[in-house]
């Protein structure tokens, strides 16, 4: 008779249901890929209508672009341009324009892709910034609007934190916290 140790074997792999014979690359999503030339282009539009005085239109358009296939360089200049977007709406016109948002269609996806701007613009702003260690800025001009121009105080993006929890608040409030727990589980990264 074979002596054959019973506490070696893997049952799992016997089992077709077990997890260990589940392909787990099936659970992250295929995304196509974006280049940053198309962001800049993406960013130079959205950036237009925020000119042309439609500030909803340009949320929209940057909310619903976002460019989860993108390297990390087109993904930093799509961020600075929803928060550049962020930054020019009054709190006033906050509540009503994500109203606005989440009851058109698409609205609920469109506020989960808000709430993940605005965890990653928290995360760069609370980062001190260096001479060596910049973003690449949106604008021709070089200037970026995540970071703010340090004039000898400590605060670096403090005004830049300061819109993105006021716009947290106003988020939470419309969209409830569900999105966040969507956004927490969400394998697509902005």
């Amino acid at each position: 008779m074979a002596t054959m140790n019973w506490r070696t074997i893997n049952i799992d792999l016997l089992d077709p249901e077990s997890s260990s014979n589940f392909d787990i690359s099936s659970l992250a999503p295929s995304l196509t890929p974006v280049s940053a030339a198309e962001v800049q282009s993406l960013a130079g539009q959205i950036r237009q209508l925020l000119r042309g005085g439609d500030a909803e239109g340009a949320l929209r358009g940057a909310l619903e672009n976002a460019p989860y296939g993108g390297d990390p360089g087109a993904k930093e200049v799509h961020l600075a341009t929803v928060v550049e977007i962020l930054q020019s709406i009054k709190q006033s016109e906050m509540s009503p324009m994500l109203s606005r948002i989440y009851g058109s269609d698409g609205g609920p996806e469109a506020l989960d892709v808000l709430m993940k701007y605005l965890y990653k613009g928290m995360s760069h702003s609370s980062q001190p910034t260096s001479a060596s260690s910049r973003t690449i800025s949106p604008q021709a001009t070089g200037f970026s609007q995540i970071h703010s121009i340090s004039r000898g105080g400590g605060e670096g993006g403090g005004q830049a934190m300061s819109v993105l929890l006021s716009w947290h608040e106003k988020l939470v409030e419309i969209a409830g916290p569900g999105s966040i727990i969507r956004v927490m589980t969400d394998r697509r990264t902005v």
